[in-house]
């Protein structure tokens, strides 16, 4: 195990259980050890998505101070 693999897992022990099996998902999918079928996106999500595509192709983006108070929501 490298260096960085280590160090990012052991921060990863530290974090809750729900986040550390979303972590363990990722691992596992970029790892190719877990194939996973395409998610079946509801129409509101689909709907929410395309807004979004709309506001970006318009320029339109979340401000510095808004990233980072949905980073502190968060907790990151």
């Amino acid at each position: 195990m490298t260096k960085l693999l280590d160090q990012a897992l052991e921060i990863a022990r530290s974090l809750p259980a729900d986040a550390q099996d979303d972590i363990a998902r990722i691992v596992l999918q970029l790892a190719g050890a877990e194939a996973t079928s395409p998610v079946v996106l509801s129409e509101d999500e689909r709907a929410a998505i395309a807004a979004s595509k709309e506001a970006a192709a318009r320029g339109e983006f979340a401000t510095e101070a808004q990233v980072q108070a949905t980073w502190v929501k968060h907790g990151l």
